[in-house]
């Protein structure tokens, strides 16, 4: 498994040595079937199921003399458990870490489920045709005519074409993961400009492809070329911006040349109500990032309407282009968005039937001891391990060695890591999102409901979230204080297998000071909050979080340059905080004030790890705070606001990363709004600038971005299909709502990426052309784009869209610290 630098703050996803032996394995096994299939069939269809079909999607200008020709190729069949019925000739071969696999002859049919072995997974099937490069390329293979426009009455082909080809879905054909269905764009240069209004056909050479009618309306018709938030805005928010830019492939970038008048199109109406004139943002010339980076590979343009604010349904227009996707202006745009992010919390929750009333999502209970889920006890700590601290060693090699037959009761809860079903300590990160947004605007959460089964007890919606995951922590506290890291199995997820069926051992990690701490602070955050709203609870996690502190600060002696003092620095330092808030006891304030490395000087990444707890001691009364520190802890918050901030003007699409020299990927992807320094620094100075950056930076997570996507699953036009989510895969039902995806990645930097090898045939042109900023593969298979985790995507946006929809209350928030 590749390495990952250690700057990044989570395990590169840890089914990645399960899928590399999959492929290893099944590139064996059916080698010999793979070479007879290709000598029976031409070299661009793959298992054809019916008559090749392909699909003209849509047609839109990019600009006067370009018009964009998008077509999808192949469907994918995604495979579905059945009863197995053992045939003739059918041998079970034994996989290593893995279940079964059923052979007939030449074939794979399947894997077996279950430990009585009566479920066949079977493989994936693919229909349609794989289109040719040289066929998307050749201009004799588009030729355009109409009956109404005389200048195209006979018919024309394109001066020149240029095209891109992206995977849209993946599929598993008897063992090997090389079927894809694919987006195709094609860029036709036309030979003269086409007539508004005019209908024309396209017809295609030398495929089935059908021919397609097209009537230009660039004044309302939509085009790809133009990016705005679908999430909308607020009347109040003052940052609203759209953005126009295309790259077209083969053909590179696409410069519209200024002036060029835009303006806001009312949709009902379609009456104008704004105009405006774009603006460069970046030229792809310009860096974009400490790296000296420029991401797009084709210059960006702003569309500024900030001033506007007309309540109302829009679309951003171009001369001679199109409009955008629809959006909203409304006050209370922002809570939908946040709604949806916050129930993505009960979507990942272990332990729990999933079904009606609360969710369309259908899961059967897991991971309980009801269904007969045993955990027993490791005596390996996760921070020694590739799921806590980086550096160490893969967890599944340490809990095979350190493995017990002692049973940890009541182990199940929490929530799922991702995808596959491992529960870390790091998610108590996303707790103490949630409830410092409880913290900043508490009347706001408390009207808040999230359709949970607690949702009819006394108790926000998303304080029960926060409790659900904490709870499950402090039941794996031991007598000793310690908190065990989580709880993970002690392979992957076996192919074909859904959380309710794993078959694996499933081990607690033994508890270790790095967990405590970080428990220690969550839980005197929660009982922090509980205080004022249930006393009797509040003591209990008080209890349980000095008791966890303790015995971290008991373990902290022992421990040894190459244990990664500096995180667990960190974490001891918060949790101090928050103790110290929760009890008045002044030794932890003593504790906090030695830990801290808010005074340092020099590089701000020094300090980065401290944050949260810098935020929490500058909101704090002055009399229980050394004043000096404070002004520091203020200053920590506002200097990494402000690099924030000059990381959106340098951004063509003004995103911002947590940490400007971190590559653009995983943690530091796109899909997610990294704008809680500059939310945090605002709600301290309330200064617009602060604000206008957090919007402006959460904008391309929100569909401002090439591709118009929301990286977050169940919100607007257009979200992730295929995320990394193995329960959905599997049932083959639409993604469950609020999972916020990582989104695109630096092709440079993870160019060698063992699933980018993978997918090279896939794409066109080759993966080191394509700009980061379009690198978003809505592929299972890809879990550097597809994957996800609590900490690093759900929490900071459910933060993020619930500051930007609650920051009406922020004064009565202010006055009631």
């Amino acid at each position: 498994m590749p390495q990952r630098p250690l700057w990044i703050n989570s395990p590169m996803s840890h089914y990645t040595q399960r899928l590399t032996l999959i492929i290893t394995v099944t590139s064996l096994v059916c080698g010999l079937c793979v070479a007879l299939r290709s000598q029976s069939q031409p070299a661009h269809t793959i298992n054809n199921l019916e008559e090749p079909t392909n699909t003209v999607t849509q047609i839109y200008p990019v600009r006067e003399d370009f018009l964009a020709v998008e077509i999808s190729t192949g469907s994918i069949i995604h495979a579905q458990q059945q009863t197995y019925k053992p045939e003739l000739g059918d041998r079970v071969e034994p996989q290593t870490n893995n279940n079964d696999l059923v052979k007939n002859l030449l074939k794979v049919k399947g894997s077996l489920i279950g430990k009585d072995k009566k479920i066949l997974y079977p493989f994936d099937q693919r229909s349609g045709i794989t289109l040719e490069a040289s066929w998307l390329a050749n201009k004799q293979t588009y030729s355009i005519q109409s009956s109404d426009d005389p200048q195209y009455k006979t018919p024309k082909t394109p001066k020149q074409v240029h095209h891109k080809t992206k995977p849209t879905d993946i599929g598993e054909i008897n063992g090997s993961y090389h079927a894809w269905q694919q987006k195709h764009t094609a860029y036709l240069q036309l030979p003269t400009p086409l007539t508004p209004g005019k209908t024309y056909q396209i017809t295609f050479q030398g495929n089935s492809l059908k021919p397609k009618i097209y009537t230009h309306q660039p004044t309302f018709g939509r085009s790809e070329a133009i990016h705005v938030s679908q999430l909308g805005f607020r009347p109040d928010d003052p940052s609203k911006l759209a953005f126009l830019s295309t790259w077209m492939g083969s053909g590179g970038s696409l410069i519209y040349h200024e002036p060029r008048t835009f303006w806001l199109r009312e949709e009902q109406s379609g009456r104008t109500v704004f105009k405006g004139t774009i603006r460069l943002r970046r030229d792809q010339s310009e860096t974009e990032d400490p790296k000296a980076r420029n991401y797009n590979a084709t210059p960006v343009y702003g569309l500024d309407f900030s001033d506007f604010e007309q309540p109302g349904s829009y679309q951003v227009c171009v001369t001679a282009i199109g409009c955008s996707f629809p959006f909203s202006i409304k006050q209370d745009q922002w809570e939908k968005a946040f709604y949806i992010a916050a129930r993505g919390f009960y979507h990942q929750r272990s332990g729990i039937e999933m079904k009606q009333p609360y969710t369309s999502f259908k899961r059967p209970l897991n991971f309980h001891p009801k269904i007969g889920t045993t955990v027993y006890a490791s005596t390996t700590r996760l921070m020694d391990t590739d799921q806590g601290l980086w550096g160490k060693p893969g967890f599944s090699e340490q809990l095979a060695k350190t493995k017990t037959k002692t049973i940890v009761p009541n182990a199940w809860g929490g929530y799922f890591d991702a995808g596959d079903w491992d529960r870390r300590i790091q998610h108590v990160d996303a707790t103490q999102n949630i409830l410092e947004l409880a913290e900043l605007f508490p009347s706001f959460i408390a009207q808040t409901t999230l359709n949970l089964p607690e949702s009819q007890n006394k108790t926000p919606d998303l304080i029960d979230e926060a409790l659900w995951n904490l709870d499950f922590y402090r039941r794996l506290q031991t007598q000793d204080g310690g908190i065990r890291g989580g709880i993970q199995s002690i392979t992957d997820p076996k192919r074909g297998e859904m959380s309710w069926q794993e078959s694996g051992e499933v081990y607690a990690y033994a508890p270790d000071p790095w967990a405590s701490y970080i428990y220690a602070g969550g839980a005197a955050q929660l009982a922090q909050w509980l205080k004022d709203h249930n006393p009797e609870l509040s003591k209990t996690y008080q209890a349980s979080a000095i008791k966890a502190m303790a015995y971290a600060e008991r373990e902290l002696p022992l421990l040894t340059e190459k244990d990664s003092p500096k995180e667990i620095r960190d974490r001891r330092n918060y949790a101090a905080l928050e103790l110290y808030r929760l009890t008045g006891d002044k030794q932890w304030h003593q504790t906090f004030i030695t830990s801290s490395r808010l005074k340092e000087q020099g590089n701000p990444t020094d300090r980065r790890g401290q944050l949260s707890a810098a935020f929490l001691y500058s909101r704090m009364p002055k009399a229980q705070t050394d004043p000096k520190l404070q002004e520091e802890a203020r200053q920590a918050i506002l200097t990494e606001a402000d690099i924030a901030l000059a990381q959106t003007q340098k951004a063509g699409f003004g995103w911002a990363k947590t940490e400007p020299d971190a590559p653009i990927g995983w943690g530091h992807g796109l899909g997610v709004p990294h704008s809680i320094a500059l939310l945090r620094a605002h709600f301290l100075t309330q200064e617009t600038k602060y604000l206008s950056a957090a919007l402006l930076s959460s904008q391309f997570s929100a569909g401002a971005n090439p591709d118009n996507i929301i990286f977050t699953t169940g919100l607007g036009l257009r979200s992730p299909k295929h995320p990394l989510i193995f329960d959905q895969r599997l049932s083959n039902q639409a993604p469950p709502p609020g999972i916020t995806v990582y989104g695109p990645f630096d092709t440079q930097f993870y160019g060698d990426f063992w699933t980018i090898k993978e997918f090279k045939e896939s794409l066109q042109p080759s993966i080191e052309s394509w700009p980061s900023v379009e690198t978003y593969f809505d592929v299972f298979l890809m879990p550097i784009t597809t994957e996800f985790t609590i900490m690093e995507t759900m929490g900071p946006t459910t933060y993020t869209w619930g500051y930007l929809a609650a920051r009406q209350n922020i004064k009565l928030a202010k006055t009631t610290q």
